[in-house]
């Protein structure tokens, strides 16, 4: 079994709702179980600002599944639930899942890069991450409670 974090993101049609079906779907996946899940957290966007707020949680998992396979398995659950690639980088989604960290790998091989490349520059990820798994050695960036502390997140609350 490996252990891998995986980050939930909805800001349309939904957005709690959307991320409370992700948690259900990705212990539904076979070979996989939902392990901790943190709370919901209303974050503004990131990146692309003209767009709604968002909902964010992180999930950990242990699972059978490889790394790719279980990006494939993110990438179908995130299309069951209506996302739509639109092609405009961190715009509204239905539903957004991350990919990231799995085990302590380090993988860049195109198709999947672990850590997550921005994993510790996004308090609306490590905030949620924090609250489940605070001494979590990132790869090549340190423990998640450490990182939460270089980026501050004033702007994230929780709400559920």
């Amino acid at each position: 079994m490996s252990t891998a974090y995986v980050a939930l993101g909805s800001n349309m049609e939904q957005p709690r709702m959307q991320v409370e079906r992700a948690f259900v779907a990705l212990d539904a996946l076979p070979g996989t179980s939902l392990v901790r899940r943190s709370g919901l957290y209303l974050t503004p966007p990131w990146g692309f600002v003209e767009q709604p707020d968002f909902i964010n949680a992180v999930a950990e998992l242990e699972t059978v599944r490889k790394p790719l396979d279980l990006l494939q398995d993110l990438q179908a659950i995130e299309k069951a639930q209506g996302r739509e690639r639109s092609g405009l980088r961190w715009g509204p989604r239905t539903l957004d899942l991350d990919l990231l960290l799995y085990d302590q790998r380090q993988i860049d091989d195109g198709s999947l890069q672990l850590p997550h490349p921005r994993l510790g520059q996004r308090p609306f990820v490590l905030l949620p991450l924090a609250e489940i798994a605070p001494e979590l050695e990132v790869p090549g960036l340190g423990r998640v409670r450490e990182l939460l502390a270089r980026t501050g997140a004033d702007a994230c609350r929780r709400v559920a």
